[in-house]
């Protein structure tokens, strides 16, 4: 990947071919599918919670869930090296994810049939949906590399993420809509139904041609898939490289990941809007401002390559968090939550790509699927960890300081990335 940012600045992003490849739209129900279930356990599941009468510090331990998608790297070596029965006759990247979106239903349905009122088994369904979704982008990933060429990889991410807003738009803003006017178990049978597309969809998908690595013995398939991947990467990058590169990737999203779980639903009710004002305002408005935030961050991305973007979205995207301390003092205005919703998924959009091209730039493609899912993991899990006491936090300290809290972690993330940015770059990336 040595000539990652010459040949992306050589390049001009077509919305044509984007649109137009085979591919590319079956990316684009590929990332609903993996879009859909994601906030179901996260902040459209806390406001099913907070309604149900839990308390804020539960909602926020039950929503980390979501959790699953942070460890996916832990089971991505079994879609890299094992074939399913009877679902590996659709292939190996199909195959499990077949396996995956069936389990994601069969979880939401139990989530309707277990209610909150039976809370042990409903926590036990929630994480099935998680460890299913995570599941799903791990073979969507794996599916996406292995079925173009690195030069169509650009097209295929921007179909997937456009396909991906559309599965949030449905599961956030379409989910709190109905959930005015219906019970929620009855909003999450409807999500689960919307499963069907996609489903469909990998039906007719065509399977990428890649081998499936033989091994001799079990230790030697061990050995390939689950230590191979992070030997790798260590061996190419050295070990003092690797280690500052594995830091600036744990805070590089701390921002994001704090307030993407299960914290903000309950705060904007607490501001005094309603379902329907939250899921019109965050999510079908919020969801075209990500869009254009998303395109921006890729044009960014051909035009001046990684890194440039990559540093300007860290600082905009955690700053950007501040904008919450607007809520407070105006409780219910829709004007005010519509500057905070503009700041954040424009600026949530624009990070994308360029963190997308930071960790594809990393990998060796050897083992592309388990060293993808370990760093996509790892850029995640710190925020997620701090959500998980983002409830017990604002209970002691208030929504403010929590805000101020999640942005801390903007001034050394972008020290690390001036300084990680020529030395990776000479390594490879």
């Amino acid at each position: 990947m040595q000539t990652e940012d010459v040949a992306a600045a050589a390049r001009k992003p077509s919305l044509w071919r984007a649109f137009a490849q085979p591919a590319a739209w079956t990316m684009l129900f590929f990332g609903f599918s993996s879009g859909l279930p994601f906030l179901l356990v996260a902040g459209t599941l806390a406001f099913w919670l907070k309604k149900s009468g839990i308390a804020l510090s539960e909602i926020t331990v039950v929503a980390s869930a979501g959790m699953a998608y942070a460890l996916k790297f832990l089971w991505a070596p079994l879609l890299d090296h094992w074939r399913l029965p009877l679902f590996h006759r659709l292939g190996r990247r199909r195959g499990w994810l077949l396996f995956a979106q069936l389990g994601v239903v069969a979880s939401l349905l139990g989530m309707v049939a277990a209610t909150p009122a039976n809370l042990g088994s409903f926590v036990i369904a929630t994480l099935g949906v998680a460890i299913f979704g995570a599941t799903q982008d791990i073979a969507v990933d794996a599916y996406r590399i292995e079925i173009a060429p690195l030069e169509d990889q650009g097209a295929l991410v921007a179909t997937y993420s456009l396909g991906y807003r559309f599965g949030i738009l449905v599961s956030f803003a379409l989910a709190a809509t109905l959930a005015d006017h219906i019970p929620w178990p009855a909003v999450y049978a409807l999500m689960a139904a919307a499963m069907i597309v996609p489903i469909v969809a990998n039906l007719c998908a065509h399977e990428p041609g890649a081998p499936l690595y033989q091994s001799p013995t079990w230790a030697a398939a061990l050995r390939h898939s689950a230590v191979d991947p992070f030997v790798d990467f260590f061996r190419r990058y050295g070990a003092a490289l690797a280690s500052a590169t594995f830091v600036f990737i744990l805070i590089l999203k701390i921002p994001e990941q704090a307030t993407i779980g299960g914290i903000t639903s309950p705060f904007y009710l607490d501001m005094g809007y309603s379902q329907t004002a939250i899921g019109t305002i965050t999510k079908f408005y919020g969801v075209w401002v990500g869009i254009a935030g998303t395109f921006a961050g890729g044009a960014a991305v051909a035009r001046w390559g990684i890194w440039r973007p990559l540093l300007v979205a860290i600082a905009i995207c955690g700053s950007a968090n501040l904008t919450y301390l607007i809520l407070p003092g105006h409780h219910g205005s829709l004007v005010a939550l519509s500057i905070a919703i503009t700041a954040q998924e424009l600026t949530l959009g624009f990070l994308g790509p360029p963190v997308v091209a930071f960790l594809s730039s990393l990998v060796n493609r050897e083992h592309t699927a388990t060293q993808y899912a370990l760093l996509s993991s790892l850029v995640n899990i710190t925020g997620k960890i701090l959500g998980v006491f983002s409830g017990a936090i604002v209970t002691a300290t208030g929504y403010p300081t929590y805000f101020v809290l999640t942005t801390l972690a903007v001034p050394p993330a972008i020290v690390l990335g001036l300084f990680l940015w020529p030395r990776v770059r000479a390594a490879g990336a």
